[in-house]
């Protein structure tokens, strides 16, 4: 996207009148442009692969197919697509469901307008952004492990994940460069961070770690 092209997003939500709102809102920006709209889980996603747009705005809680299992699925398909939850619920399941599914935010439909454009800009853009608003989404949980014993709390970003999952899959970090569109220094970053958050050493204990505390996903 170019400095004067607007952020083609698209709106995911069972409410009529919040995408009316969303709606009648973002056609008075320049910088944002809605492209497509859906009611359910299951149009989200044939809509969502069919416009492509740049940032994906979700509905926790939708029919037929929950905002999670759509994240979930779209963070496979479009690995580069910003995905931001939009929910009513401030709450520690949710935001962990969603933070494991892989969005890139967690809003509260509270937000005001202007601040829903400022997050969505700079998710858009990889800036951190601070609002109260916006659920931070690298806050620690107490991890379970295969045993059911609780263990020290882990936080992974959702790059941080992604990565994780590579690295399980066996690929190098060219490997995972190329897949993720960022620089081989930024991955090496990326593992190094990882690395000190699990406390281990090597990719075979990180992914032994991630299997026992079920960060990730193995095939």
């Amino acid at each position: 996207m170019g400095k004067n092209e607007s952020i083609r997003v698209f709106l995911a939500d069972d409410h009529p009148l919040l995408r009316t709102g969303l709606r009648l809102s973002f056609g008075h920006r320049e910088d944002i442009k809605l492209i497509g709209e859906a009611e359910d889980g299951y149009s989200a996603i044939e809509k969502i692969k069919r416009h492509k747009p740049d940032v994906s705005l979700i509905d926790v809680d939708m029919p037929r197919l929950s905002g999670i299992g759509v994240i979930r699925i779209l963070r496979k398909t479009f690995p580069q697509m910003k995905l931001i939850v939009l929910s009513t619920y401030n709450d520690e399941e949710y935001i962990k469901k969603a933070m494991d599914a892989g969005a890139d935010g967690y809003v509260l439909k509270s937000v005001k307008i202007d601040e829903l454009v400022r997050i969505i800009k700079s998710v858009w853009l990889g800036k951190t952004v601070l609002s109260p608003y916006l659920v931070n989404l690298t806050v620690g949980y107490t991890d379970v492990d295969q045993n059911g014993q609780k263990g020290p709390s882990v936080s992974l970003t959702p790059r941080e994940k992604e990565v994780l999952q590579f690295v399980a899959e066996g690929k190098g970090n060219k490997g995972i460069s190329d897949l993720l569109c960022i620089s081989t220094e930024t991955v090496k970053s990326h593992v190094k961070n990882i690395f000190k958050k699990l406390e281990v050493k090597n990719r075979v204990e990180a992914t032994t770690e991630a299997r026992k505390r079920r960060l990730i996903t193995f095939k």
